[in-house]
């Protein structure tokens, strides 16, 4: 059965960095698409992410130059490296796999809540 599960959310104060991870099970890790994805209370879905199984990683603007994703498919785990946070990403985030595009998902982690805060 395939399942994503996240971890490394957290409390972060504001310029602070955090590394999610999603584990991944149950299924060809390196043949999938791996999305990151987060929701803000009252605020819509957005995929800020999204890393091929080669490794090859695209980023939403609001992210790009502060988020770096990655991929282990040894270990069959994707992360998420989280920099320059500020309270504008506090959000719950959640990881997601895919066939080749991010934009149709067919599994979802749990999710993270990622809080950044003074």
């Amino acid at each position: 059965q395939l399942q994503l599960v996240e971890s490394g959310g957290g409390l972060v104060q504001p310029g602070g960095s955090l590394r999610l991870a999603c584990a991944a099970s149950g299924f060809t890790f390196h043949a999938y698409t791996i999305g990151w994805f987060r929701q803000a209370p009252g605020k819509e879905r957005e995929r800020i992410s999204c890393i091929s199984g080669n490794g090859g990683a695209d980023y939403a603007d609001a992210v790009k130059g502060r988020f770096n994703a990655s991929r282990d498919n040894a270990k069959n785990t994707a992360y998420l490296q989280m920099s320059g946070l500020t309270p504008e990403d506090t959000a719950t985030y959640y990881c997601a796999a895919a066939f080749a595009t991010c934009d149709y998902p067919i599994r979802w982690g749990q999710g993270t809540q990622v809080t950044v805060s003074a």
